[in-house]
């Protein structure tokens, strides 16, 4: 849901199935199933011509279906049989047309309208950029106060427990903002719709999956950017093709099935499903894409897993389509007239949630918008853009509802991590309940009521109230960013000097506690006010479990406020270390 260098209508000059553009400039994206989880051709050889298809059937053993299209001039390059869903290549010009006559095929669909590449036959791997450094510093952004992550991160930055999935472009693990948190062993390529799990596949092929990652999870380590959900995992799901960086269903279709099958709590999705920028039902190549990949979603958030998606930015009304000038982008764009039953995908596949853009206070220039088809809003950048994590160690600014999706995914992943054991239906529903409404402007395209509308839906969402908390943080507020090594059977001390405050500290002090360690069982940790008075906060709970996370409220209320308090963290066993990572003090 980008733009026009691949064909796309839009005017800032960025891949077409993406939803965020180019950088902008001041005058300017568990268990198994009962059959095998997927097959594989051994037999596929590339050739000119070759084109990709869906091969729609009953789930559970897709056998004589995979055989059937080995029969008919095709080659299985990879089934999911799970949600019987079959990706075949064939160079036969009738071959979708004969399957379709097999018994037991219910769909059958071309999934583009180019020529497979052959790289499909052996990917090449994504280039590993040579990292720049950046100068320690990394001030709070606008867009981040803007859903109040910033007052979130004083409760909890996330847990490390909850992985999100970056379906997109790729994503630069070695990148210093995003490798503490970088999940390398649920991390693929799903470029051409099956996995490829070989080290560095899953690396960006242009700069947008970086940035959203960057959005979703950057560390808070002192350097560049912060996350909403810093504290989280991130796995890279690359399913842009290199070159033409275009999502085709296939792809999608590997991702969501890697998604469920890996765990991940939230993925973000922010492009739409080339190389239609809608799908008709009563297309029969568009009515198997349409089916594949809502059988895929569906699967993932049977596994656990919410997507979250780009509106796009097309500055169209979702919720009232007439025309699609814009497709297919694979070949050339022809205009033709489309319904509301024509569905940009994954981003209106029931149960994702779908995200508009806004700049500062007003709906951005070019999101989409739709009554009862916009969920929430979030920060998208408009003429300023959205700061975060480019390849290479760099940062950039890019705007488009790219750009808002990541923020929701990282409140999503916020709600997941202070919500052990919560469902998608759930976070979708906490996501609507507890964001701010927005009032429809002037603006006779904007229908419905300030506490739902066609441009921001329910409204902005708010990191602070997914964490637990309505109101911000009282009184003023400390932290210590430097890491402190803890040793085995080791004491380290890391100090905050409060100055500016009159009195004694309150009764309902909090204390933010984030170290990392491998075994948290080890660990006791205590607050030392400036008069030496011990305040234990953690003592060698939570066995094996890895890291601390957690805010902490001390009665404090006998003790001056002002003077150096430490956080004291003592190891107790042997074979597992660690650091404070950060802590902080709201007063």
């Amino acid at each position: 849901m980008l733009a026009a260098a691949l064909g796309a209508a839009l005017t800032f000059g960025a891949p077409a199935a993406l939803a965020g553009t180019a950088p902008v400039s001041p005058s300017a994206p568990a268990a198994k199933a009962v059959a095998p989880a997927a097959a594989t051709s051994q037999s596929a050889t590339w050739v000119a011509g070759t084109r990709a298809y869906l091969v729609i059937t009953t789930p559970g053993d897709t056998s004589a279906v995979r055989s059937a299209v080995a029969s008919n001039g095709g080659t299985v390059f990879q089934s999911y049989d799970a949600i019987g869903v079959i990706v075949a290549h064939s160079a036969s010009g009738t071959f979708a047309s004969t399957m379709r006559g097999v018994s037991g095929v219910q769909q059958v669909g071309a999934t583009r309208t180019s020529d497979v590449p052959a790289d499909a036959y052996n990917p090449a791997l994504p280039a590993n950029p040579a990292q720049s450094t950046t100068p320690a510093g990394e001030p709070v952004r606008a867009d981040m106060t803007q859903i109040k992550a910033d007052q979130a991160w004083a409760v909890t930055t996330g847990s490390a427990s909850v992985k999100v999935g970056i379906l997109d472009t790729g994503v630069d693990d070695q990148h210093q903002d995003l490798a503490p948190n970088f999940n390398a062993a649920d991390s693929a390529s799903c470029a051409y719709g099956k996995p490829d799990t070989r080290t560095g596949a899953w690396r960006d092929v242009g700069t947008h999956g970086t940035h959203v990652a960057g959005t979703v999870a950057a560390a808070k380590n002192g350097k560049g950017v912060i996350g909403v959900a810093p504290g989280v995992k991130i796995s890279s799901v690359r399913i842009a093709e290199p070159g033409s960086s275009l999502f085709f269903a296939e792809n999608t279709v590997c991702g969501f099935m890697w998604a469920g099958d890996h765990g991940f709590k939230v993925t973000n999705n922010s492009y739409y499903t080339d190389p239609w920028q809608f799908n008709c039902p009563d297309n029969a190549d568009q009515a198997a894409i349409i089916e594949g990949v809502k059988r895929a979603q569906e699967y993932a958030e049977g596994k656990g897993s919410l997507q979250v998606a780009a509106a796009g930015n097309s500055n169209i009304d979702l919720a009232n389509k007439k025309t699609d000038t814009e497709s297919p982008n694979d070949s050339t764009p022809v205009t033709r007239t489309i319904t509301n039953a024509c569905l940009d995908i994954p981003t209106e596949l029931p149960g994702v949630v779908t995200v508009s853009a806004m700049g500062t206070t007003a709906k951005a220039s070019y999101s989409n918008y739709g009554l009862n088809v916009i969920d929430v809003t979030a920060p998208g950048g408009d003429a300023t853009g959205i700061y975060s994590t480019q390849p290479g160690g760099k940062y950039g600014t890019m705007s488009g509802t790219s750009m808002a999706s990541p923020h929701v995914a990282g409140v999503a992943a916020l709600l997941a991590s202070a919500n052990p054991g919560i469902t998608p239906a759930q976070i979708r529903d906490k996501l609507a309940t507890q964001a701010n409404d927005v009032a429809c402007p002037s603006d006779s395209r904007c229908t419905g009521t300030t506490a739902k509308n066609g441009f921001f839906g329910e409204g902005q969402v708010d990191a602070l109230k997914a964490v637990g908390g309505s109101t911000p943080p009282a009184g003023k507020y400390f932290e210590n960013q430097a890491d402190f090594a803890i040793a085995d059977n080791a004491t380290v001390e890391s100090p905050i000097t409060v100055s500016g405050v009159t009195g004694n500290a309150p009764a309902t002090l909090k204390v933010g506690v984030d170290v990392k360690h491998t075994y948290i069982g080890d660990l006791k940790v205590d607050l030392i006010a400036p008069d030496g008075t011990v305040y234990t906060v953690h003592n060698r709970a939570g066995g094996s479990a890895d890291n601390i996370a957690q805010t902490y409220t001390v009665n404090a209320s006998s003790e001056v406020a002002n003077g150096t308090w430490k956080l004291r963290v003592n190891d107790n066993a042997g074979g597992d270390t660690g650091k404070i990572d950060a802590w902080n003090l709201t007063f």
